[in-house]
């Protein structure tokens, strides 16, 4: 299946790799989107960034800031009474 690339910045950058790497245009594609792949799989959900900066400024918080508020605290803040 073939690709068709009308960016010329993502044209250039793909040239680019591919020389870099030393590799023709489609297996720099192929490196680039499994580097870009891993690299998402490896990111850390935002519950894990939360978790690591408490952490790194000792942060801690009780099981009851862990529970969801009432909908009524919701709805008292947009309420216009």
């Amino acid at each position: 299946m073939p690709i068709n690339v009308n960016n010329p910045e993502a044209d250039a950058l793909t040239r680019k790799f591919a020389e870099l790497a030393g590799v023709g245009i489609t297996d720099a594609i192929v490196i680039a989107m499994r580097e870009a792949i891993e690299r998402r799989n490896r990111a850390e959900t935002p519950l894990q960034t939360a978790a690591r900066l408490r952490e790194k400024h000792g942060v801690a918080i009780s099981e009851g800031a862990r529970m969801p508020l009432p909908r009524e605290a919701f709805d008292e803040m947009w309420d216009d009474a």
